[in-house]
């Protein structure tokens, strides 16, 4: 007889309507901005196992709705999404494993070229494999990641304009400040990517697709959408700090847990490691079974909270490797109750928003920290 699965109580559950809906609401938006033209698609981020909130489902969930290209970051994320059953277009943004590109071929992906090593290497398996492989080819406009140089197309282009094999079918770039409104960089990179496109059609090449907006530039430039958008945060119900927008969206994840124990502490005696919380008064401590191996960052005690029988309960003490410590006094609370780390309960929301304001980080850090050993409850 099989054993009964047993899940673990803290939990993060992926609403994969809300998802649906704010793919749909993204979708709307665009249109509107661009009528009576035709609105960009959308390719759906899903790297770094969907910002946290499960590759393959998030993925799958993106293409029933309508995605025509989901991005990841590598070609072995990209195999995993395949393995899933995914049977849209895969585009891999990051550089290329030279000892993995035989799965570019085997899997139906689409590669980015982002450096001449980069373009000789597939252009080389392609060849020996008698095809042409389609290829979305990346500018550097000054983030000094990955990508061909603005300034220097001129010498990289030729040996990518002469390379039978590969189909430059896309080209694109990246934005460093485009969550930052008004920042002369964005419009700086904007710029070199358009004078970008002329030298590549110096050199014959002349891709039929062009993509550029992450979430900030899709919330604020129309300018930069082009063919495609790149929304991931924003896909995920969350939008950039500080981008002003009228989007209805929904977050996709909530974290939850549940009380374990529940102790009194003294006047001036301590809770957690280092001594870090000392009560003042006779107070109550529920202790809840999340910590840093969760991904909680830690420093989160002393400035986040909790939800708990429907009131905020400060986080406090230290945040433990398995376990967080939550000030309850003044509120009956038992072992079993409800605990939110990220969601709503009752009248009251946390977002992951406001959990990466108080600790002073960005939301992405957090959603793609949530641990691997906490089940993913797809709703």
């Amino acid at each position: 007889m099989e054993a009964a699965r047993v899940i673990r109580s803290t939990v993060a559950r992926i609403d994969l309507d809300a998802l649906t809906h704010n793919f749909r609401v993204i979708r709307a938006f665009l249109a509107r901005e661009t009528t009576p033209s035709r609105p960009p698609g959308i390719i759906g981020v899903v790297k770094a196992n969907a910002y946290g909130h499960g590759a393959a489902a998030v993925a799958l969930a993106l293409e029933r709705a309508g995605a025509e290209m989901v991005a990841c970051a590598d070609i072995e994320e990209a195999i995993g999404l395949r393995e899933a059953g995914l049977a849209c277009r895969v585009l891999v943004f990051g550089a290329l494993s030279l000892s993995a590109l035989d799965g570019i071929f085997d899997h139906d992906l689409t590669p980015t070229l982002s450096s001449p090593m980069a373009a000789r290497a597939v252009q080389d398996a392609a060849r020996r494999r008698g095809v042409r492989v389609a290829c979305h080819l990346k500018i550097d406009t000054g983030m000094n990641r990955l990508g061909f140089r603005h300034d220097n197309l001129d010498r990289t282009m030729p040996s990518i304009a002469s390379a039978a094999n590969l189909d430059i079918e896309a080209v694109y770039t990246h934005f460093a400040t485009a969550d930052t409104p008004g920042d002369p960089w964005c419009a700086r990179q904007q710029a070199r990517f358009e004078a970008a496109r002329v030298r590549l059609a110096a050199h014959q090449i002349r891709p039929r697709l062009v993509h550029a907006a992450n979430s900030a530039a899709t919330l604020s430039s129309p300018a930069t959408w082009f063919d495609l958008v790149r929304p991931g945060l924003l896909m995920y119900g969350v939008a950039p700090e500080g981008m002003a927008h009228d989007l209805l969206l929904r977050p996709v994840m909530s974290l939850e847990s549940r009380v374990v124990a529940v102790k009194g502490v003294r006047p001036g005696e301590i809770a957690g490691y280092g001594g870090r919380f000392t009560a003042d008064r006779p107070t109550t401590i529920a202790i809840i079974p999340a910590g840093y191996a969760d991904g909680l960052d830690t420093r989160l005690a002393g400035r986040g909270h909790v939800l708990i029988r429907g009131r905020r309960s400060p986080i406090v003490g230290s945040v433990c490797m398995d376990m967080i410590l939550a000030d309850v006094t003044g509120t009956v609370v038992e072992p079993g109750d409800a605990v939110t780390i990220i969601g709503q309960q009752g009248e009251l929301s946390i977002g992951v928003a406001d959990m990466a304001r108080a600790i002073g980080t960005i939301p992405y850090e957090l959603l793609c920290r949530v641990g691997t050993r906490i089940e993913r409850i797809y709703i």
